[in-house]
Parts: structure tokens; sequence; C-alpha cells
């Protein structure tokens, strides 16, 4: 028997857990904007649209301190930040471009070496997925394999209904847990599903569009694109599977603490060697690696596709580049 619940209840269940302690994190109106915020009661809730930013942030902070230092009569004591102190946390209305990048982003933060900070947050993070009924020119999921009503990388999934409320499907075991957990605010139905988004592009050959990758390290497309490219990085700074990161030391002699922030190839500086080479000193071979990275490398390396269609680096482009546009026409190309 499928499950909903009401609209009322499914904030009803935000109130209930932020009481318990449970963090919360969900779209949330920011001034002309929509991000993923931590909410504090069910009528923060906004899911008008997508969010500008990405949820990758409730895994994958802007910046964290990962140990301090202080200097000492014996000398310096390093305390280390325990990944274990992060809370309990619900991210709820997450669009399934969002939801799908934490499946991807996995893979990276758990190979050769064990991110704890990462992994702890994703074991203790449940994530409520949401269908979209809407989407804009920049919206290309269906373009890289995904879809409005995608499942991917959610624990429980939320699909709207015509007449209000939403269907609900446990998708892991911690969607099941949370069911149980509150079945009280969730009942047994059926509903007419509301129409689902259409975005535009449809599907493309990616396995052509990385076989012509494959054979064009070097192409005068990169020239072409790079030209406008103002190598600011908020085309990585938006997107939900982009996870270059720097770890700095921050302070002085005396105390101090090491932070890991975001960080993007797209910067000049991304690649500049100690000895002062740069083997990516143009932007055309920054923005070739941003592509190859993407339909590429991480397909070879993970079997994944390092992007999930969202179109936040297409809306945010100060100079209009348009990532599906340059899929297109390497998909138009073929592999010569």
């Amino acid at each position: 028997m499928p499950i909903t619940i009401t609209e009322q209840n499914l904030r009803l269940l935000i109130d209930t857990l932020v009481k318990a302690g449970t963090r919360v994190v969900g779209p949330k109106a920011a001034g002309t904007m929509t991000l993923y915020e931590p909410l504090s009661a069910g009528e923060e809730l906004n899911l008008g649209g997508l969010p500008r930013r990405s949820a990758k942030e409730t895994f994958f902070p802007l910046c964290e301190t990962i140990l301090t230092y202080e200097r000492e009569k014996e000398g310096v004591r390093v305390t280390d930040v325990d990944p274990g102190s992060v809370p309990e946390t619900l991210l709820i209305g997450a669009r399934p471009c969002d939801a799908a990048a934490a499946p991807v982003l996995d893979a990276v933060f758990s190979w050769d070496y064990k991110d704890e900070f990462f992994l702890e947050r994703r074991r203790k993070t449940t994530i409520i997925g949401l269908a979209c009924t809407r989407a804009d020119d920049a919206c290309f999921c269906t373009a890289v394999g995904l879809s409005p009503a995608d499942t991917r990388g959610s624990d429980l999934f939320l699909t709207p209904l015509k007449d209000g409320g939403y269907r609900c499907d446990a998708i892991t075991g911690k969607g099941e847990a949370l069911l149980a957990a509150h079945a009280a605010l969730f009942a047994d139905g059926d509903g007419t599903p509301a129409p689902l988004a259409e975005p535009s592009p449809g599907a493309m050959d990616l396995d052509k569009i990385r076989g012509w990758l494959d054979t064009h390290f070097e192409d005068p497309l990169w020239e072409e694109i790079a030209e406008r490219c103002a190598g600011c990085g908020a085309c990585a700074f938006l997107c939900p599977a982009c996870h270059c990161f720097d770890i700095v030391d921050e302070g002085g002699e005396a105390k101090g603490a090491r932070r890991k922030s975001w960080d993007a190839c797209g910067f000049g500086k991304f690649t500049n060697h100690a000895s002062g080479h740069n083997p990516r000193d143009v932007q055309p071979q920054r923005y070739r690696n941003r592509i190859m990275h993407k339909f590429k490398y991480y397909v070879d390396k993970f079997d994944q596709r390092l992007c999930t269609g969202c179109g936040r680096c297409i809306r945010a482009c100060p100079v209009g580049i348009d990532i599906a546009a340059v899929l297109e026409e390497i998909n138009s190309k073929g592999v010569e």
C-alpha cells in the first residue's frame, strides 16, 4: 500500500525532529534567493524551486577546521577535531540532481584515503528527496542519465500529488527507519502524481561523448570555449559534484588551525607547483580539465559521471558558458 504525507505533517515532521535535537537542513528563503540552510521550524521550508547553491555543503562544508595547534612551554599541543562530533542530520527537499550527487561524492571521499569528516556526515545524514514538477532552460538532468523523479541518493523520496501532499517511497533502510519512527505523521493511501518537469535537452550519447574526449585532448574547441572563461570558479562552487579542496594552516606562531577549504580547477594557481611550474597555465587547459574530469576521468576511475545536470553553472556563469551546449556540440561530432 502506498504511503502519503500531507504538507502540514511534512512541516510537523521538521518541528518534531528539531525539538528532538536533529539538525534539519532544507530549502529556505534567504532574501531573494532560496538556499539549503538549517531549519528551526517547519514553516521555514520553501519548496518553490531549486536552491541557488547545492546541497553538498551538508556533508562537505565550504571551510572546516580539521585540527588546532597552540604553543606551550613544553612544546606544541595539537588537537584533532573529532569527526564523530557532527550531529544527526536530516536533509529534506533535496532535488534529484542534488541527492544523486551524494553517492557520486562517496566514491572519491572513500577511495585511497577515507575522509572521515565527509563520511561521518554522510553516515549521520538521512536524505529526503523531492521530485521536480518544473524546470527552466538551464536544467539538463535527462541529458546526463538522470530524471526529475530519480531516487538515486535519496533515503526517502517524495512525489508531489495533484491534490496536495506527497507520496512517500522508502528507498533505503534509513528511509524505512524514518517512516517507522514517525508513523503517526504518515498515512496509507494513494493519489495522482503531479506532472513532472521536462528538462531540455533530452538524453545524450554519453559513451559517444566519452569516446570523443578519449581522442581529443588537443582540440580547437577548448580554445573557443575558454576565450570567454573568466576563471571565476562559480561553476565549481555551485556544482553539487565538484569536490576540489585545499588544506592550509591559518594563524601564527603561537596558535592556529589547519583548515580544509573549497578550491576549483578553473583557478589560475590551482595546479601551480612549488617550483613555479604550472602544468595548466592557460584557461583552455583548465576548462578542458573540467569537462574531461566530469565526463571521462571520473567515469574511467569510478564508473560515474561528475555531473547531475542541475544547471547551476549555466545560470551563474558571468560570460554565458553553457556546459549542456558544450556536451551537445561534442555529441554532434561523434568519434573521429
